[in-house]
């Protein structure tokens, strides 16, 4: 925050299901054991039905306030530290470590069966004196030995870290922040990602900023550009966390969605890490959970505290969704309802339609009307029967025939596409793009014509998006 200013048989998809709900951990398991027509009555639970968190920040010194501790465990299940896990708080003074308030957060966030995100490991803010001190590879080391001391110490224990945090520049440069940290070299972020991976390979590592919801300004297309670099180039980075402070000189945009959507589309998760609305605007609220909700890799939110009285920015901006005294607000019932009423991607139309690709001209289509699952598709021209017509669903899905699903083989470049009967695994499903591609959401990779072939049988794959016009598709529901 700111202190300032493939397709599995049905033996093996139930292990992957059990597997995936092993990971998501007991109370998510639970909560999305909830039938689907069920509305849930509290924000986890509500989340937790389309496989997200609702979270907050918790602070240790508010942990013996048991009308704070008592929202906090029924209404949330992910929990961030609000300042006990930063660097000044953890290793106070070089080399010597301590985790005692970090630990509290921690205890209390397990002890009732919640998970908790890692905030935050390299900052040029809330440094402690000696390290403010230091400079050049002095700093740099210091900083990789802060992330193995930490993450050593939370190692196996924390879902998500928010490895670097703020450091690109406020204005219209896109660029970096001019800190100590930037100092050191501009390869430090990426320094920074790779200890932390070899450091706790469990976790999912993340960077976090303010600001970079809205998508046409020049500090969110930085933070893009750089995020789009490290997955070329290799460097582990596995989310975005878009702190979303709204205030009159950060207002929420409609454009926030095209953030989130652009940022998974480079195989990304986003998080939603640190709401709070300066009004409490229950409009504003319920349109960002929307727009978490349309996009598969948006994977949860957290507010920045509980009730007004705990926010960082006064009980009279009214930011949050509790009042000071503990009360539901309006901002509240509108979340809830958001998360209820809408668990996944919504259906861009209801009727069918053909997929026909820019490049040739020619149809997604199921060779000789084929059914049997692993049935490769391929390119043919466009004929309009009902091998060759897909309607999306509410989940992402794109399914020819009523019950088999575009469906990718692999999450690798050069993995088939298929059908195959309909399952909800994240590998049959699709987010179908303005800009024409349409990216497979458990790869983050795009719908491809192999070899940029453009006669009919030629096969699609999925492959790393690149622009290219035999990844670009038009896709029309209501053509036939």
């Amino acid at each position: 925050m700111r202190v300032n200013a493939m397709s599995p048989p049905t033996a093996r998809r139930r292990a992957l299901i059990a597997g995936a709900l092993g990971a998501l951990g007991l109370v998510t398991a639970l909560a999305t054991a909830i039938p689907a027509d069920a509305a849930a009555s509290t924000l986890g639970a509500a989340a937790a039905q389309s496989g997200r968190y609702f979270g907050t920040a918790i602070a240790s010194g508010k942990l013996g306030d048991s009308a704070y501790t008592t929202i906090a465990a029924r209404e949330f299940d992910m929990v961030t530290a609000e300042n006990e896990m930063k660097i000044d708080a953890t290793e106070p003074n070089r080399g010597q470590f301590n985790f005692t308030a970090g630990d509290r957060v921690y205890n209390w966030a397990v002890q009732n069966g919640k998970r908790v995100r890692g905030h935050t490991l390299a900052w040029h803010n809330q440094q402690p004196g000696w390290m403010q001190q230091l400079s050049g590879s002095t700093l740099r080391q210091a900083m990789i030995n802060h992330i193995n001391g930490v993450m050593g110490h939370y190692k196996g224990k924390i879902y998500a870290w928010d490895v670097v945090n703020e450091a690109y520049a406020d204005g219209n440069s896109g660029g970096r922040r001019d800190s100590n940290l930037q100092r050191t070299g501009n390869d430090w972020i990426e320094v920074a990602f790779r200890t932390a991976r070899a450091a706790d390979p469990a976790a999912k590592l993340c960077y976090n900023d303010y600001n970079i919801d809205n998508w046409t300004w020049a500090k969110t297309q930085g933070v893009y550009n750089m995020v789009r670099d490290f997955k070329a180039r290799g460097v582990p980075i596995d989310c975005v966390g878009l702190q979303s402070h709204f205030n009159s000189n950060s207002p929420y945009n409609s454009n926030y969605r095209t953030t989130i959507q652009s940022f998974a589309a480079l195989g990304v998760d986003v998080q939603i890490t640190e709401l709070d609305i300066q009004g409490g605007s229950a409009t504003t609220y319920a349109n960002v959970v929307n727009d978490c909700l349309a996009v598969p890799r948006c994977t949860g939110i957290s507010v920045w505290g509980v009730r007004d009285t705990d926010s960082w920015l006064g009980s009279g901006a009214s930011a949050l969704l509790f009042d000071g005294n503990g009360n539901k607000k309006a901002a509240y019932t509108a979340v809830l309802n958001a998360l209820n009423g809408g668990t996944t991607t919504p259906t861009p139309g209801g009727d069918a339609g053909q997929i026909r690709s820019t490049a040739s001209g020619r149809c997604v289509d199921v060779p000789s009307a084929g059914t049997a699952d692993g049935t490769a598709v391929q390119l043919w021209d466009c004929n309009g029967q009902s091998n060759q017509q897909w309607a999306q669903t509410s989940a992402g899905e794109l399914r020819v025939y009523g019950n088999k699903c575009l469906d990718a083989g692999g999450s690798g470049n050069g993995a088939r596409i298929q059908i195959y009967s309909c399952w909800g695994g994240d590998n049959q499903k699709w987010r179908v793009n303005s800009d024409g591609t349409i990216v497979g959401v458990q790869s983050g990779l795009c719908l491809d014509a192999v070899g940029g072939g453009t006669g009919n049988g030629t096969g699609l794959q999925l492959y790393s998006c690149w622009g290219g016009s035999n990844q670009k598709w038009t896709y029309n529901p209501s053509t036939t």
